[in-house]
């Protein structure tokens, strides 16, 4: 699912509300997951799961056109985690 399908499934699950007002409402909460993992802390959803950021550490790499060695640096890269109750959803048990 997209972005924009979520967008238009709440619109439809909630004909009272204008288009605009759903978008903003998603594009607010996918923003502040990304501000909250950008200041380093953890985002948990219960029941669906868990955002959080993983460090990579610095690296020696491969240019893979000229093969020659790239320093890569350290980076942070999210992680998700998902719920008990998702893996059960998924697995079939609830």
């Amino acid at each position: 699912m997209t972005k924009s399908e979520l967008i238009q499934l709440l619109a439809n699950a909630n004909p009272t509300l204008f288009h605009s007002v759903v978008e903003r409402a998603v594009n607010t909460v996918f923003d502040e997951i990304t501000n909250a993992l950008a200041d380093g802390h953890r985002v948990e959803i219960r029941g669906f799961g868990a955002f959080s950021t993983k460090t990579r550490s610095a690296r020696t790499g491969r240019n893979p056109r000229t093969g020659a060695a790239v320093e890569v640096s350290k980076k942070l890269i999210p992680h998700f985690k998902t719920g008990k109750l998702l893996r059960d959803r998924l697995n079939g048990r609830a």
